[in-house]
């Protein structure tokens, strides 16, 4: 059974353009093309298209998405990696909705203000007690004033570019690729250049110890399973520790 260009295009929500495109580049190929030129695609084509779309969420450019999808022939393996961090943010968007609707409720009339249930989802603080034994007070309340005093449009581009990091630790992950290899180095290069950006820790700070801080991180990512699943779960995690690992020692 297979199906034409334009059906999988409005099933999968794009365009046929698009697929002529991903075929032109040898991204996903149809499963034949008929006579007349139409382009038609099996079941093993729509699980190759649900992949590439997956690592578009992720905000993989094509070519990095190519080169994951040659490397990663473990396809339910692979899935499997994008199932759990889909099921993470399910998670957390689910507390983030129950939050909202409760608020909507309250401004109903219809309820009563619950002030730890209003942010649940949005928390900032959790690791509060680690960053304060680990690097003091001042360093988290350094931080915290930074946060606090952003803007809602910059606090979300920065929840962005960390959602963007932990997809893209997660696809190179589930790739298959060497934790010092030149795409692994480039995330590391990246979140480096993000924790930089964080006053309050020893990256920030002139004269910090910058090496001994990421390495530490990286050991922290794998330790405490909540910092773990930003990044997939323990192995994802240790991935990550491996990598900056790499290029603390080579760059720091």
């Amino acid at each position: 059974m297979d199906w034409s260009i334009q059906e999988i295009a409005k099933m999968a929500g794009t365009t046929s353009r698009t697929l002529r495109h991903y075929d032109d580049i040898g991204l996903l190929k149809p499963s034949r093309t008929a006579h007349n030129g139409y382009r038609y695609y099996d079941g093993p084509a729509l699980v190759q298209l649900q992949r590439i779309l997956l690592l578009r969420e992720l905000g993989l450019g094509l070519p990095a998405i190519s080169d994951v999808l040659s490397r990663e022939t473990d396809t339910v393996k692979a899935l499997s990696g994008h199932l759990e961090w889909l099921g993470q943010e399910q998670d957390r968007l689910a507390r983030q909705i129950a939050s909202v609707q409760q608020t909507i409720a309250t401004l109903k009339g219809d309820g009563k203000y619950m002030a730890q249930d209003m942010f649940d989802g949005f928390d900032h603080t959790q690791y509060k007690d680690e960053v304060e034994e680990r690097w003091g007070k001042d360093a988290y309340a350094a931080s915290d004033a930074w946060w606090r005093g952003m803007g809602s449009e910059e606090k979300q581009a920065w929840k962005d570019r960390a959602q963007q990091l932990g997809s893209g630790w997660i696809a190179a992950a589930g790739s298959g690729v060497a934790p010092d290899s030149a795409e692994a180095q480039d995330l590391a290069r990246r979140h480096v250049e993000w924790l930089r950006g964080i006053p309050g820790t020893p990256s920030a700070a002139p004269g910090g110890d910058v090496k001994g801080y990421v390495i530490g991180l990286g050991e922290m990512y794998v330790a405490d399973p909540r910092f773990a699943a930003n990044y997939g779960g323990e192995a994802g995690a240790t991935f990550v520790r491996d990598a900056l690992r790499a290029y603390a020692e080579a760059n720091l």
